[in-house]
């Protein structure tokens, strides 16, 4: 399990939190709208009432122990502004934050975020997705039941054939191509030998991917 801290409950920030709390990981989330906490309280691990700005109330909640935090304030570029300057003075060792548009964008990459997403083109479920497994390189929802990712092997599947691995009966996934660098090898055959540096492309139903990523992740 990882922790999360999620400091602005936007739409977005309320779907990353939720995402994260699905998938069995700690949340904290931190807003001062007290409905907004009061009806995110059950779908979260900690919820708290506060002003995200205020560095006394990040310090009180223990943020710095956290993994990762994802900034998700409204239009107010300057607040959003002073919450990362905070949360890189309190040495938060990843921090994800929403970007209203390129120019803001570049200000946060400038103060140091580790990612910068939009909301219209960023889902808050892909991002969380992405944050605990971090073997995911991309991530492509088909449907409501379907996924595609790109993953970059684990340790305990490299040098090994497909046939070996035998992933489609073990997590009920199909490795659809492979590519190593400029080449791509669609539909490999079951001798391929899996290399350091290929990253597979798997597609399946989102509970098989899940446990396809919860087992790459102890790996």
């Amino acid at each position: 399990m990882r922790s999360f801290v999620i400091l602005g409950l936007s739409r977005f920030g309320s779907s990353v939190a939720k995402a994260l709390y699905e998938m069995g990981q700690e949340v904290l989330v931190i807003d001062e709208n007290e409905e907004l906490i009061q009806n995110i309280s059950g779908s979260v691990t900690y919820a708290i009432v506060g002003n995200i700005n205020d560095e006394s109330v990040l310090k009180a909640a223990g943020i710095k122990d956290y993994d990762a935090a994802v900034v998700s304030t409204g239009k107010d570029l300057g607040a959003s502004i002073l919450v990362m300057q905070t949360l890189k003075d309190m040495g938060i060792r990843y921090i994800v934050a929403k970007a209203q548009n390129e120019m803001h964008a570049k200000l946060l990459i400038k103060l140091g975020v580790d990612r910068v997403v939009f909301p219209e083109q960023d889902m808050g479920e892909r991002v969380a997705r992405n944050m605990v497994f971090t073997n995911i390189i991309d991530y492509i929802e088909l449907s409501p039941e379907y996924t595609i990712i790109e993953i970059m092997p684990p340790n305990n599947w490299k040098n090994k054939t497909l046939k070996k691995l035998n992933v489609k009966s073990k997590y009920g996934i199909y490795i659809i191509a492979i590519k190593n660098g400029l080449q791509i090898n669609v539909a490999p055959d079951a001798d391929y030998i899996v290399k350091n540096n290929d990253v597979l492309v798997v597609i399946g139903s989102n509970d098989e991917i899940d446990k396809l990523n919860r087992g790459c992740a102890r790996n």
